[in-house]
């Protein structure tokens, strides 16, 4: 990856492939847009103008991309429903998941890109659950913005740390960025922990429906 990024450095391209990259992964998880913007942000060093335009086309093409899952979501959403429904136990069921997405909505739309898969999971659940769209566009905004901005970050510091070996530089960005990502998850489980709810469907409607 490294050695494809410092190839193409220069090109405009290389641009219009961060922006892809970024989009597509809010509909393929396997897309590695993390990495591809951690690892230019490595590669590019202490240039800050070009880390800046990496930040933004990032940060545009995550975005493009969420609302594009939602979008599917809102679109396959009814025949989704309609199977989550069925019956007394299916609509109890529909009905927690509803007041989930409506209780954790913006922790999901904005944390769970940091997760694997978790954009899918958030742009595509979010838009079956009929969540208000312009508080996701909101939401995901600024979910996006920082995303972009954290990788960016990421790939200064490993590049800043180590100037002129770009490997070493990503193998501690992406130390950093696991560490983030555990200490996320042990979070996550120590609030599921507590509430001891997440496991249990509701019995009412949401009436923020």
């Amino acid at each position: 990856m490294l050695e494809f990024l410092q190839a193409a450095l220069g090109s405009p391209w290389l641009w219009l492939l961060v922006f892809a990259v970024s989009a597509l992964d809010a509909l393929l998880p396997f897309m590695p847009s993390e990495t591809a913007v951690v690892g230019l942000a490595v590669l590019v060093g202490m240039d800050f103008g070009a880390l800046a335009l990496l930040a933004v086309i990032a940060a545009t093409g995550a975005f493009g991309g969420d609302l594009l899952s939602h979008g599917i979501g809102r679109t396959a959403g009814p025949a989704v429903v309609a199977r989550l429904q069925r019956g007394e136990k299916g609509a109890r069921r529909y009905a927690w998941a509803q007041r989930k997405v409506a209780e954790r909505g913006a922790l999901l739309i904005i944390g769970a890109r940091y997760l694997p898969g978790g954009r899918v999971a958030a742009g595509l659940a979010t838009g079956t659950m009929r969540y208000p769209l312009r508080r996701f566009v909101a939401l995901d905004a600024l979910g996006a913005s920082l995303w972009a901005v954290y990788s960016v970050v990421l790939g200064l510091l490993g590049g800043a740390g180590f100037s002129g070996e770009p490997v070493k530089g990503l193998v501690l960005a992406f130390g950093a960025g696991l560490v983030v990502v555990v200490l996320l998850e042990v979070a996550r489980r120590a609030v599921a922990g507590r509430t001891g709810k997440d496991g249990q469907p509701c019995h009412r409607q949401n009436a923020d429906t």
